[in-house]
């Protein structure tokens, strides 16, 4: 008997992790006697040299032990994480976040799974930079929705190409992605280019998904700017997590926030659907969530 499924295919994107597997899948440090040093995965615990401040340790112990999160949680997050994390991206912006317009994840990688499950649409499109982190193509695949590249230009430390973001986005563009800091380039870019992105996506009526994974880990003359600053000229959907500036990945705690103090998308419809995802999805074990 032949299942219908049997036709399925997988999409062509590979990820970083995908990569990384083929790699030390067919490299064998017995024949040569080398070691395969990895560049491409952002996980600093694989060095000894870096740890998690005690604090963090401490509060998860605690957490822990006192057997008052070993139950479910919301699937939108613990109130107080919800409210903990508003709280944390309010000090940069220049309007107060709403702890129910953050919603707690399983990791950045969950949330970059709801927010493009929740923009989906037949026949849509979303914009992503070239070179990107492959996730973004890859579930883009998944939910059958076209992906767009427009180029980072290297010349002017890999800004956004806005002339061919224009060029490219129609009337079935959903969003477009902008990664700050950069992954993989390590740019980080002035308030005066992400205003001129916000400013761009307002003239096409699209949303900028920001993944902000790396923020505040900026080094040089040029200053973190959230994207939720410009929240007011264009809705901005923040993703970010703990993993990076806290040295923990392996604690999977992300959180994805809309940044629309204008209500650009707070329509039932779209905030009924963020909350369904939400609910399939569910998010990271309770006792991680607590320790904010």
């Amino acid at each position: 008997m032949e299942f219908r499924n049997s036709e399925i295919e997988a999409p062509n994107n590979i990820s970083i992790r995908g990569i990384l597997g083929l790699l030390t899948a067919n490299t064998d440090p017995n024949e040569n006697g080398k070691n395969v040093i990895s560049l491409g995965i952002g996980d600093p615990t694989a060095y000894s040299c870096f740890h998690t401040n005690y604090a963090a340790q401490e509060a998860l112990l605690e957490a822990l032990c006192s057997g008052e999160f070993n139950g479910y949680s919301p699937t939108a997050g613990l109130p107080q994480t919800r409210k903990a994390v508003a709280e944390y991206l309010s000090r940069d912006l220049p309007y107060k976040l709403p702890p129910d317009c953050v919603y707690v994840t399983a990791g950045c990688t969950q949330a970059i799974e709801i927010v493009l499950s929740v923009l989906a649409r037949p026949g849509a499109n979303i914009l992503l930079p070239r070179p990107c982190f492959p996730i973004y193509g890859i579930c883009a695949s998944f939910r059958h929705l076209e992906a767009r590249y427009f180029d980072l230009i290297p010349e002017k430390g890999w800004e956004v190409d806005l002339s061919q973001v224009e060029h490219l986005a129609d009337h079935n563009t959903v969003a477009m992605v902008i990664i700050n800091p950069g992954n993989p380039c390590g740019s980080v870019y002035t308030y005066h280019h992400l205003k001129k992105i916000a400013e761009t996506s307002k003239r096409l009526g699209i949303v900028v998904i920001a993944d902000e994974v790396y923020g505040h880990l900026a080094f040089g003359p040029k200053p973190f700017v959230p994207m939720g600053v410009f929240g007011s000229i264009a809705p901005v959907l923040t993703l970010g997590s703990l993993s990076k500036r806290w040295l923990v990945p392996g604690w999977r705690l992300g959180w994805l926030a809309i940044n629309d103090p204008n209500g650009s998308l707070k329509s039932p419809k779209f905030v009924e659907r963020l909350k369904k995802c939400c609910d399939i999805c569910g998010g990271p074990a309770t006792f991680i969530q607590n320790i904010l």
